[in-house]
């Protein structure tokens, strides 16, 4: 009698939690102070201090952010003072870091600007 659409693919849910999968954009108005906590990738241009924990984080040329970050990948771009722990950096040529970070692969592009202790482990 009723039938269910098909889902739009940016609405894809996740097989092992049904949380719906994409991307969470933080605009470069915004400025939060706090915990920031998804599950999937999340994007930030705009201004953090606190903690943030993510699958992948992505933090654009605007992006500025004091705190920690424990994120699966990052790709930093903009601006960052803390700690990251996380499996897979990269390091662009317009990011600032300031930071100890545990990895366990390192991207480093030529121009970044880059301070502090670096530690590798294992996968």
């Amino acid at each position: 009698m009723f039938s269910k659409t098909l889902e739009h693919p940016s609405q894809a849910r996740s097989p092992q939690t049904g949380d719906v999968l994409g991307k969470s954009v933080l605009a470069p108005d915004l400025h939060i102070t706090g915990e920031i906590t998804s599950t999937s990738t999340l994007e930030i241009s705009g201004k953090v201090q606190g903690k943030i924990t993510a699958k992948s984080l992505i933090v654009g040329t605007e992006g500025r952010i004091e705190g920690a970050i424990l994120a699966e990948s990052v790709e930093l771009r903009g601006k960052f003072d803390g700690t990251i722990a996380t499996k897979g950096l990269s390091l662009r040529a317009s990011s600032d870091i300031r930071a100890d970070v545990r990895y366990t692969t390192l991207s480093i592009e030529s121009g970044a600007e880059v301070q502090g202790k670096f530690e590798m482990t294992k996968a």
